[in-house]
């Protein structure tokens, strides 16, 4: 197969990039700046391309699969897929956006008819709560509720922080009654009962509301994470203020500054998952996940997902929905807690 990194130049692109080369593999690193990817492709010995997204679809005439990395992926993500069913190209992504997966699931039929899988997510977002939820369903097909929690060490990239500061901005989204809805930015809060210790957890809009319905068909989803001291208390009142333009591009070029994790951060940090799955008649089960630091994860990830496109039925997909439930148990590092029964009612906050 001959795959290429889009966005190579990126923090996660350069990791994936290393990683393929580490593992034997030799795709071709693109972006639009020469001056950015030539000096990294010569480092790995690979080849490069420079392009536009406007002029992908030339680019990417001979290439099998594209893992793009090149956020921020509500403008970048379209395009790209335009051009990878133009190009008969596998199309795969790291984004956490819940519009960018509630559009690429829309050009399922076309994919399909290009013979292309669509697989956005293909990183932390959302490989481990995706599969926690696909196996949550196994285990409790009859759920009508799911809430999928996460916490990450180590900080995040410049992107990552960009589409952060645009996300935050919108306030929060649920699943409720099969529906993406906007709800108040952290409008629940619950224990999340993570492999390590329980850890008390807000809401937040994360891909899974998206991905997981998706996923199992579960009508009601949350998400979590950790928000650290007062934090907590102020998050929900700062949606407003990242609404004004002025905070969001200020908050955006603070961003730019962020150089991601370094070497040893990441290798002394750690991501963790967990969910809870219930239904009507008062069953209920949690499951739970540590793995490496989330930009190790992803990297590790998309490698990896590059390499089993060939076996994935044509059409848009989740991370479950491609290689199955167990997919994230493949991925280096990580350990799952299966999911097990739950005794008495939810834990606080944990009705929709």
């Amino acid at each position: 197969m001959t795959w290429m990194v889009y966005g190579a130049n990126g923090f996660t692109g350069t990791l994936v990039a290393e990683l393929a080369v580490e593992r034997g593999l030799r795709p071709v690193l693109a972006g639009r700046s020469a001056e950015k990817v030539r000096p990294l492709a010569e480092r790995l010995g690979l080849e490069h391309r420079v392009f536009g997204l406007e002029d992908a679809v030339d680019a990417l005439r001979d290439i099998d699969a594209v893992a793009h990395c090149a956020g921020p992926f509500s403008a970048t993500s379209g395009p790209m897929v335009d051009a990878c069913l133009k190009a008969k190209t596998h199309y795969v992504d790291i984004t956490g956006e819940i519009d960018v997966f509630e559009a690429v699931s829309r050009r399922d039929r076309e994919a399909e008819d290009a013979g292309v899988v669509l697989l956005p997510g293909a990183g932390f977002d959302v490989v481990p709560t995706d599969c926690i939820a696909a196996m949550l369903h196994a285990a409790l097909p009859t759920a009508t509720h799911l809430d999928l929690a996460f916490l990450v060490q180590g900080g995040a990239s410049a992107g990552t922080a960009q589409t952060a500061v645009e996300g935050s901005g919108g306030g929060g989204r649920a699943r409720v009654d099969g529906e993406i809805r906007s709800v108040r930015l952290g409008h629940r809060r619950r224990t999340a009962h993570f492999r390590d210790r329980p850890r008390d957890v807000g809401a937040i809009p994360w891909g899974d509301v998206s991905t997981a319905y998706r996923s199992t068909g579960i009508p009601n989803i949350t998400t979590f994470t950790t928000f650290p001291g007062v934090l907590g208390t102020l998050q929900p009142l700062a949606a407003p203020l990242l609404r004004t333009g002025l905070v969001r591009r200020l908050g955006k070029a603070v961003a730019q500054r962020i150089g991601g994790p370094n070497d040893a951060t990441r290798a002394r940090t750690r991501c963790e998952v967990f969910g809870e799955a219930w239904d009507g008649q008062g069953n209920r089960f949690r499951a739970a996940l540590t793995g490496p630091n989330a930009y190790d994860l992803t990297a590790d990830s998309v490698v990896k997902a590059v390499q089993r496109l060939d076996d994935v039925t044509p059409g848009a997909h989740t991370p479950s929905s491609a290689f199955g439930a167990d997919y994230v148990r493949a991925l280096d590092g990580v350990v799952v807690s299966d999911p097990t029964p739950a005794a008495g009612p939810p834990s606080a906050g944990g009705q929709q």
